[in-house]
């Protein structure tokens, strides 16, 4: 499709004031879902975040891979096993965990990123003492729930005109290491960051009103009104964590958090630079 020369610089005009309003601000982007997977969606989110860069804007890439993860288990032979929603990680299981996120998928992201002209550096919570953990649940084994984040090592990173890549892996003052929920990491280290914006990648429109409808998205909701529709059984399953990471993210200091489609090309852009947006967006 052609476009013209007009509508190129209608589309830069409307950019314009977002991004005078988000220069020199950091915005957190938890990367997951089918975006990781499909190379057409891979390819359009690392170009948005290196676009984001050029411009001015502070942008930390906080990566899950449960799917990779399980990929790696079942080539070994080794059955993955969930409570709950969460991996139950026994110790062969946190070692193929730490190979995959902080190993694999880690450096292929940094690797993508510096081709399309970012300058990215991979990252894992243990790297600084960035994520300290400890155990979640005994029946979970190695799953962990973040106790602390020190940011120190991220702001000098972004002060250096780098792209942080984060895999969340942590662990405690023994040193014992953890796996831990991507969502949960991303909302704690915007908290400690005090980001301008959360940007959670789903495989979902949004907050739907009604979760048959993929059009009743909710555009716009208050903390409050999100746990008013947990209690009300709107918001239910998956999404329950999902809300509960948004609504942390927004009391530690965040001043928004979008929840957005990452199956739509180009949904980060989207949702940060233009009029209209895309999927839900929560403020305290």
């Amino acid at each position: 499709m052609q476009i013209s020369n007009t509508l190129r610089a209608d589309v830069l005009t409307e950019a314009l004031p977002y991004i005078q309003k988000y220069a020199n601000k950091i915005i957190v982007v938890k990367y997951g879902g089918n975006a990781m997977i499909n190379g057409q969606l891979k390819n359009a989110v690392m170009g948005d975040i290196v676009l984001l860069s050029l411009i001015g804007i502070k942008v930390v890439l906080i990566h899950g891979g449960g799917p990779e993860i399980t990929e790696v288990m079942n080539r070994m032979g080794k059955e993955a096993v969930f409570m709950d929603g969460l991996r139950v990680t026994d110790e062969e299981t946190m070692e193929i965990a730490l190979m995959v996120l902080a190993g694999k998928i880690n450096k292929l992201l940094v690797n993508m990123i510096d081709s399309k002209g970012g300058r990215a550096v991979g990252l894992c919570g243990i790297d600084g003492g960035m994520i300290k953990a400890k155990q979640l649940d005994q029946k979970l084994g190695f799953a962990g729930e973040i106790t602390k984040v020190d940011p120190g090592l991220i702001t000098d990173l972004l002060e250096k005109g780098c792209i942080p890549v984060i895999s969340t892996i942590g662990c405690d003052m023994e040193g014992q290491i953890y796996n831990i929920n991507a969502d949960t990491a991303a909302a704690k280290i915007a908290g400690a960051l005090k980001a301008e914006s959360l940007i959670l990648m789903t495989d979902t429109s949004g907050i739907l009103m009604d979760q048959d409808n993929p059009s009743s998205v909710i555009s716009k909701i208050t903390s409050e009104q999100l746990h008013a529709l947990i209690e009300k059984d709107v918001i239910t399953e998956g999404m329950i964590p999902k809300a509960e990471c948004c609504m942390d993210a927004l009391q530690s200091g965040v001043n928004k958090v979008f929840i957005i489609d990452g199956r739509v090309p180009h949904s980060i852009l989207i949702e940060t630079l233009t009029d209209e947006g895309l999927g839900t967006m929560l403020i305290p």
